[in-house]
């Protein structure tokens, strides 16, 4: 199952606590103090992971939580380091405070490391409140406690182009006729609920990854449709690609339709309106798409390729 976002909870380790203890030597009846200082707490840290495709581990374990620092002993020994936590991520998810709705990390590259929540410093033993004036202190502090806060992670798949259309038009049988994708085809709208990923290999052995977005309709900026869901997965790619239904075989003006992916888009994130954009203009091998391509090339000249991607 795609899953893109989740709501989770960390918990960085506690501190562990100081002590109070003196030394106890054999023919040293006042020994001085020697109690160890608290380990530090452990760090919740996230990493990038390309072998990682989906947020799925996130939605059922939703509470995650660092090792505690060690306590201090005696003869100036000092605690351990509570063990830290990293929990892997796909390439690409973006890690967001809940509270403060703050970007902390942006993780795009494999095995990019981000420190969310520190661990808590560890508490100073006796040995470390010593002077000339008490040289025999009682007192030690307790370790600090480590960050706590709710986190959002939201998925933005890593793609070289977007294909962008609505429902039907013929996206998820394209991806499937460039590359080896296999997303489910069938004659009704929104039969992809999640975007797919297909490699594409060029003639001159050159490859980039083409991604199939579930079928935007008006006002998805609002999250009509899909909406939100799927619209977060077009501002990384490098270039989009608006397939239309040329044939208008659901009964829309083919030019409307651009229009209203190209709002739709620009509402969203205002820039993707500079994005590079060709338009695929499919279903070809029905006979009425002839005289709609023509309208087409007179707006968008070469940007218009004519496909069909059933007939390939």
């Amino acid at each position: 199952m795609f899953i893109d976002h989740a709501k989770i909870n960390v918990k960085a380790g506690d501190g562990g606590n100081g002590i109070v203890a003196f030394r106890r030597e054999k023919y040293v009846p006042m020994g001085g103090p020697a109690g160890g200082d608290g380990g530090k707490g452990g760090d919740i840290i996230f990493e990038a992971d390309e072998g990682l495709r989906t947020l799925m581990d996130f939605r059922y374990q939703k509470h995650f939580k660092a090792g505690r620092g060690a306590h201090g002993q005696g003869k100036n020994m000092h605690g351990a380091k509570g063990e830290d936590l990293i929990i892997k991520v796909p390439v690409g998810t973006v890690i967001k405070d809940d509270d403060t709705d703050q970007v902390i990390a942006d993780l795009v590259a494999p095995g990019q490391r981000v420190i969310v929540a520190k661990g808590g410093r560890g508490g100073r033993g006796n040995a470390r409140f010593a002077s000339a004036r008490n040289k025999a202190p009682t007192i030690s502090e307790n370790g600090e406690p480590g960050e706590e806060k709710w986190i959002r992670l939201e998925l933005k798949l890593l793609a070289d182009v977007g294909l962008v259309g609505f429902p039907n038009a013929g996206k998820s049988t394209l991806i499937s006729r460039i590359s080896a994708a296999r997303p489910k085809i069938a004659d009704y709208p929104f039969t992809t609920l999640v975007p797919n990923l297909g490699v594409v290999r060029t003639k001159s052995k050159d490859t980039f990854v083409v991604a199939d977005i579930p079928g935007l309709i008006e006002n998805a900026h609002q999250g009509a449709g899909l909406g939100h869901n799927f619209l977060r997965h077009v501002e990384r790619t490098k270039v989009l690609v608006f397939v239309l239904d040329t044939a208008e075989t659901e009964g829309r003006d083919v030019l409307e339709d651009y229009n209203i992916l190209r709002q739709e888009l620009e509402l969203y994130n205002e820039s993707l309106s500079k994005r590079p954009f060709l338009i695929a203009a499919n279903k070809m091998d029905i006979p009425e798409a002839k005289e709609n391509l023509d309208k087409l090339k007179k707006k968008f000249a070469d940007k218009v390729f004519a496909i069909s991607a059933v007939t390939g």
